[in-house]
């Protein structure tokens, strides 16, 4: 290990690009991985060198904080021997117990004095919050100039010029370093390039033990933890729907919101919702926001700026709804729909509702035979279910199912019978006549057809509608001896019930309440709600009963 000596910056500029590696964790070493790729292609213009440089600890116990506060930081040394099969020509490793757990003040202390004494013609930061801070501090320690928020570089002339959006992504700004040639320091989009795995020589790996400035001694790590789940949802979600300025009113945004609820996907934004306060600033998506990566994305009523579009290339297909036929994001986009989306969504919402009542009808039928798809159709009720932000005591209550149950089904391990996807429909507000084919529709009135003659035979019922088992509204003569319970077949049924005492005093047991009527009155309630009845007179009573089945 060599140890690095501290002199003055030299005014001869080396042609290498140097690339700060951020280990903080594996996705924002794949970001500097896409910015060494990029850093490739520039100095392959300039016949000079890529390198990636490294700051952390070759020691077992860093200074300021417990090792497993940072349960993800990648070890230097296993980062430094992937920048190598990833387009490194050298990898330069700082180290010092002090940058074991990563801090900006600390790993600008550290890098400033060495980027001096070598003078590189760039130093590259990835373009997060911690890159922002250490390039600029690095820059300020030796008086270097720094360009932020970087979509391209290219070398003219012997000079960089850089590409920064202005202006909300509307313009686009060429910045350029002024003055005598000396080491520039930028920040770069995380997106600027995409990792390739490199063939040929390995890169060098040469390890420097640093001084670090203690600059803030009271400063110590407390405690580090993962960030917030809920942000982490949007930046790992397979469908995501975001919505932009083009929406118009916090009225029309609450059609994308629609629309994402229906889809199982998690919600986004650009830059102008969040400013009107149509949705809270962490599900911005962007340059200054969340990057996300789904399977499928829908962007709705945004125009495409570049700010924008850097947090959405990873993206594996990108539908887009604008009525400006020349919106940017038409560009990006693999399916591009010319259209007004406030006219548009409320017909697209009713499809994809009816599309993912049909999956899980299919996935339920499939589920009674194969484990897999059981845990698949589990998989999508929960994902439904928190996309409309139930709990599962609320799920159960509106499908008529112990919460225990409602688990089991989440996980996979029962299915569940037909009438639960009839309920889960009515709670989704779904007609299960748009989704359910001709054989299904049969199938369900078969078994309603079984339930009525279950019903009937049954010694206290008498049909006062007979051939109508196939229909949704029915009447019955129920008759209760006296003091005795009435015990049907089925304790609850999908729709409405209305009774009548004609005879005798009834107790109407309703969930937890007791309702009693006496000869004359009536009551009309939910059947979908547990309910039993009881003669509490001396004679026998009877009572008019009902039904109607959706």
């Amino acid at each position: 290990m060599r140890q690095l000596n501290k002199t003055a910056m030299s005014t001869d500029v080396k042609k290498e690009l140097w690339v700060h590696m951020d280990l903080r964790n594996r996705k924002f070493f794949g970001f500097s991985l896409n910015v060494l790729a990029k850093t490739r292609e520039l100095a392959g213009s300039t016949a000079g060198e890529t390198v990636a440089v490294l700051l952390g600890s070759s020691g077992s116990q860093p200074v300021g904080g417990d090792p497993g506060e940072s349960p993800e930081l990648i070890p230097v040394g296993e980062a430094g021997a992937e920048c190598t099969k990833y387009g490194a020509d050298r990898v330069l490793i700082l180290d010092n117990q002090l940058l074991a757990v990563p801090r900006p003040d600390f790993f600008a202390n550290a890098l400033a004095p060495f980027v001096a004494e070598h003078n590189p013609m760039l130093v590259i930061f990835t373009l997060t919050d911690f890159g922002r801070e250490t390039a600029a501090r690095s820059a300020r320690i030796i008086n270097s100039g720094l360009i932020s928020e970087c979509a391209d570089v290219s070398i003219e002339k012997g000079n960089v010029v850089a590409d920064c959006p202005a202006w909300s992504g509307d313009f686009m700004g060429r910045i350029t370093f002024l003055g005598a040639p000396r080491t520039g320091f930028l920040t770069m989009q995380p997106h600027a390039g995409r990792a390739v795995r490199v063939n040929g020589r390995p890169g060098l790996i040469e390890r420097f033990s640093v001084d670090v400035p203690d600059t803030y001694k009271g400063l110590r790590l407390l405690s580090s933890s993962p960030g917030d789940m809920e942000a982490q949802r949007l930046e790992n979600a397979q469908t995501v729907v975001v919505g932009g300025a083009g929406m118009g009113t916090i009225e029309n945004f609450a059609l994308v919101r629609e629309l994402a609820t229906a889809m199982g996907a998690e919600l986004g934004a650009t830059r102008p919702p969040v400013l009107e306060h149509w949705i809270e600033e962490e599900r911005l998506i962007g340059q200054t926001g969340k990057s996300v990566r789904p399977k499928l994305l829908f962007s709705i009523g945004t125009s495409g700026a570049v700010q924008y579009a850097a947090g959405v290339m990873e993206a594996k297909t990108i539908v887009a709804v604008n009525r400006d036929s020349s919106a940017p994001i038409f560009q990006i986009a693999d399916i591009g729909i010319v259209a007004d989306a406030k006219v548009l969504l409320p017909h697209l919402i009713t499809r994809v509702r009816q599309a993912t009542m049909r999956k899980l009808t299919d996935d339920l039928y499939s589920a009674k035979d194969h484990l897999d798809t059981a845990k698949d159709f589990g998989a999508k009720v929960r994902e439904l279910r928190e996309s409309h932000n139930w709990t599962i005591e609320a799920l159960s209550e509106a499908t008529g199912q112990s919460p225990d149950f409602m688990e089991k089904v989440e996980a996979g391990s029962v299915t569940p019978p037909v009438a639960f996807l009839l309920r889960f429909a009515k709670a989704l507000k779904i007609d299960p006549e748009t989704f359910l084919r001709r054989e299904e529709k049969a199938l369900i009135r078969s078994l309603r057809e079984q339930a009525f003659m279950k019903r009937t035979r049954d010694y206290s019922y008498q049909t006062l509608s007979p051939g109508v088992e196939s229909r949704h509204l029915r009447a019955f003569m129920v008759t209760i001896e006296a003091r005795k319970i009435h015990k049907p077949v089925a304790y609850k049924h999908e729709g409405e019930e209305f009774i009548f005492v004609m005879e005798g005093e009834l107790k109407l047991s309703l969930g937890n309440k007791d309702h009693r009527l006496k000869a004359g009155e009536s009551i009309h309630f939910n059947s979908d709600t547990p309910h039993k009845l009881k003669s509490m007179s001396s004679e026998t009573t009877r009572c008019l009963v009902v039904l109607f089945t959706p």
